[in-house]
């Protein structure tokens, strides 16, 4: 497993009975986690200490309960990379931490590559591997997503970042329909990253189904890789699908020469011999 252990404003201070205790800066918050099966507290003192906690509702979604002065948004960093948090309706805060493991690997192979780089960027949310491929000096990155709201915030992101001059496009559209577009505009791209949901419906209705959609869509994303590519990232929290299976996928799909491999990422818990398990990955590489 591929574990985010370079966090500095970021941590699990404790998880148990499907929660996890986390420190966002200097907020801290209680958040369910359907990985957290065990009941045991390491730290039950420490649990007092939470500004806020999300509990779902038995009719499905949920809320906040606020402990403390809570503020609308605050900054955090990770290394020269800066985010802003917001705690959101459906438990979300705007960022995954795992996947600094992923910006770290995005980072290296962009500045190791010693040349100009276009990214694509599909299902980008808030922008984590926008930022992250912007800094390592990619000559351009295309932020691909349905929702408004979240491409706003990512553009926060990336000014955050001091990386405002840097190219980047930002995209509200679905994604599929975009890429079709790409194809016959003849663009082409040296790298491509995807984090497609579990379900989800683009701006138009339009369903995504993980299980469905993911093979056509890679399919159709080789359409628009470069003829001399750098890398091919899938990123997934669908639960039930091994990473192998984003590894086949990607070894019946790519043709090109490289290096294929997958795995878990996740997020240590301080003062702690436990792994909390975050999502999969699935990686092509020059």
């Amino acid at each position: 497993m591929n574990i985010a252990s370079d966090w500095k404003d970021y941590e699990i201070l404790d998880m148990a009975d499907g929660e996890k205790l986390e420190r966002w800066g200097d907020i801290i918050l209680i958040r369910p986690d359907p990985q957290i099966i065990w009941k045991e507290k390491t730290f039950p003192e420490k649990w007092k200490t939470a500004h806020a906690k999300y509990n779902r509702s038995s009719s499905g979604g949920g809320g906040w309960k606020i402990n403390k002065k809570l503020p609308q948004s605050w900054k955090i960093s990770y290394k020269d990379l800066k985010f802003n948090i917001k705690p959101m309706g459906f438990k979300h805060t705007g960022l995954f931490p795992e996947q600094a493991v992923n910006w770290e690997w995005m980072i290296d192979k962009i500045r190791n590559s010693k040349r100009d780089i276009k990214v694509l960027n599909l299902f980008a949310y808030t922008g984590g591997a926008t930022v992250a491929c912007s800094y390592a000096g990619a000559k351009e990155v295309c932020h691909v997503d349905s929702s408004k709201g979240m491409t706003s915030w990512a553009k926060e992101n990336v000014i955050l970042s001091g990386l405002g001059e840097k190219r980047v496009r930002f995209i509200v559209d679905d994604v599929t329909k975009f890429v079709q577009r790409e194809i016959r505009r003849g663009n082409k791209y040296d790298a491509i990253i995807m984090d497609p949901p579990s379900y989800g419906r683009g701006k138009n209705g339009e369903v995504w189904q993980f299980e469905n959609n993911i093979e056509d869509l890679v399919e159709l994303c080789t359409e628009v890789l470069s003829d001399n590519p750098l890398f091919f990232l899938i990123n997934s929290y669908t639960i039930g699908i091994s990473s192998k299976v984003l590894e086949n996928i990607l070894n019946l799909k790519i043709k090109k020469k490289g290096k294929i491999s997958s795995g878990e990422i996740g997020l240590p818990m301080t003062n702690s011999k436990l792994i909390l398990p975050c999502g999969i990955y699935g990686r092509w590489e020059k």
